[in-house]
């Protein structure tokens, strides 16, 4: 039986981690690396063997990944979690919070049943290099035509909720941070040897408070869509069971079809990928106790490391990269990268 290096578990652990929220597919990546460097990586991290300790390897990956989208949104998961023993201790669905909870549940549901149900045929039939290539690039028309056909009504959502941003930005910072500090008077007092690290301190309170009330306003908004907007949004995912497509792309895409904003297209697609990517990671967690993964817990461990690290960072920049810029650099690198392996593998 192959074994997994630590060189093999860091490289892949990383671009697990980042491309899982990036829209560029981190299992078409994952498929396409090991194919592309060749040898004993070839071996190792192949995905479609029905026997590979890669396959535990990956479920550690997963779940890794997924705490690290949560650490990043544990306030919002609070207040989530909050509005469904809200919900069913009061047999209603009501607030924000409710709402939102069971639409993520409900847009959950459809790619739940479908990988359930057909992941080993995914996995066996679709995860090879030269068709997640293809996908690859099938992916990135998908990011260029949600950019290049998105709705009226999602524009206009961009420019609205861009002003709001502009006037979040005239608020002086010292508001933001007496609203999510109290002890901000008694910091304000300090001498003047230690204004300036106080300063700076005040200033990254007031930037997170903006964001708290950027995702919270978000929230409001994405209650608002409708049940069957949610299902509908929640089932683009399935095409993410394809190595090349990405969930969290074609998830934007269709909720900027279905009229949302970018930024709030992407809130909810991260948002929606905890779930999934958890229960991906639980379902096959019997593998990571099994004959499959003897001799590689050491990999899993600073796998899942290196992946956790990667989706935190990767979440906290595309929530504000997502802001003010669009998938077409996704686009334009998915089908350079996509048509570049194509080639490079019909040529080894």
């Amino acid at each position: 039986m192959s074994h997994l290096t630590y060189a093999e578990a860091v490289v892949v652990g990383l671009i697990q981690g980042v491309t899982e929220l990036f829209p560029v597919s981190s299992l078409g990546h994952n498929v396409l690396l090991p194919a592309i460097v060749g040898g004993s990586w070839a071996t190792d991290l192949n995905v479609a063997a029905p026997e590979s300790p890669y396959l535990a390897f990956v479920v550690g990956l997963h779940v890794a990944t997924a705490i690290g989208i949560m650490i990043y949104f544990w306030r919002d998961w609070v207040r989530i979690i909050r509005g469904f023993y809200t919900s069913v201790r009061h047999f209603r669905v009501q607030t924000v919070d409710e709402k939102l909870c069971w639409f993520l549940i409900l847009a959950t549901i459809p790619v739940g049943l479908v990988g359930l149900i057909f992941e080993h045929e995914f996995r066996v039939l679709f995860a090879k290099p030269i068709r997640a290539a293809i996908f690859l690039v099938v992916n990135g028309l998908i990011l260029y035509a949600g950019e290049r056909f998105r709705t009226r009504r999602s524009k206009q959502a961009d420019a609205d909720q861009a002003a709001r941003r502009a006037e979040l930005a005239t608020v002086p910072a010292a508001a933001f941070a007496e609203a999510g500090s109290p002890a901000s008077a008694s910091a304000s007092a300090a001498g003047t040897a230690r204004r300036p690290a106080a300063a700076h301190a005040s200033g990254q309170r007031a930037i997170r408070r903006q964001e708290e009330i950027q995702a919270v306003e978000s929230d409001d908004r994405l209650s608002r869509i409708g049940w069957v907007e949610a299902v509908i949004i929640g089932s683009a995912q399935i095409l993410a069971l394809l190595a090349g497509i990405s969930r969290d792309g074609v998830t934007m895409v269709a909720g900027m079809f279905r009229g949302l904003s970018r930024q709030d297209a992407a809130r909810f697609a991260f948002l929606l990928a905890t779930p999934v990517i958890l229960a991906a990671g639980v379902l096959k967690a019997p593998d990571l106790t099994g004959s499959l993964s003897k001799g590689i817990h050491g990999q899993i461990l600073v796998g899942s490391i290196c992946a956790g690290v990667g989706a935190y960072l990767s979440v906290r920049f595309l929530v504000r990269y997502f802001q003010t810029r669009t998938l077409t650099p996704f686009a334009i690198y998915c089908v350079v990268f996509g048509l570049a392996s194509i080639v490079y593998l019909q040529l080894k």
